[in-house]
């Protein structure tokens, strides 16, 4: 098992919300971090971080973002997907722009990444893919039916990801957070934000779960800042 210094991560959506917070994480265990982003301006400056272009809605990003990180790092050993949207689409919106939009990054976007650094993940022996979900993947609570049914694939990808790559030492885990305290929930009034879960509390959860040995794999993560009954 590699140690956490010698470990390269791909992580999306490091410039905010969970990413951000799993990118700090992440650096001060050691690790080596190529960041795809979109805009490089907030991230900070460390020995262990590169940063490259990614936009998870378009077409032959991922593959660019995983051809840059192996010219630079000569391996991948994880792959963190976080970068997501969060638009409205209801079951009776005839505009079904957010669902499009919706299923393009927050579900392709992640399968592009992960089918692109698939040979690099095998070559590890230990690679790890962790896919931020949502529990608006594994439940229904409001007319959000866009969001939710996009992270409803995302757990679904995850699955896959973890029947194909089990023979070759790649586990993957979703994370399904409720309510966390970020900008993405920055619309959120019935909640007070001071009781949504912490990014810094995901990141501590990914960070243990990409450095679990191969037989102490992790399915899901359900994280939640409420009581609810169990999934």
């Amino acid at each position: 098992m590699l140690t956490p210094q010698s470990r390269v991560v791909m992580l999306s959506g490091a410039t905010r919300g969970i990413g951000r917070a799993v990118l700090e994480r992440l650096l001060a265990a050691g690790c080596i971090i190529s960041a795809g982003v979109r805009t490089a301006a907030s991230l900070p400056q460390h020995a262990n971080l590169t940063h490259h272009p990614y936009d998870a809605a378009k077409t032959g990003s991922a593959e660019a973002w995983v051809a840059a990180t192996i010219e630079r790092h000569g391996r991948i050993d994880a792959l963190v997907n976080a970068a997501g949207i969060n638009p409205r689409g209801t079951l009776f919106d005839t505009d079904e722009t957010p669902f499009d939009d919706l299923w393009t990054v927050n579900a392709k976007g992640p399968m592009r990444a992960i089918r692109a650094a698939w040979p690099h993940l095998v070559a590890s022996g230990s690679g790890r893919v962790v896919n931020i979900s949502s529990l608006s993947g594994k439940r229904v609570r409001n007319d959000n039916l866009a969001y939710a049914m996009s992270k409803f694939a995302v757990v679904a990808l995850t699955q896959e990801v973890r029947r194909l790559g089990w023979d070759h030492g790649i586990r993957a885990t979703a994370v399904c957070p409720g309510f966390v305290d970020t900008d993405m929930t920055s619309h959120v009034t019935k909640f007070p934000r001071e009781q949504m879960s912490r990014p810094e509390d995901l990141a501590a959860l990914i960070e243990v779960v990409l450095h679990l040995s191969n037989t102490a794999s992790v399915a899901e993560l359900l994280v939640n800042c409420r009581h609810e009954d169990t999934l």
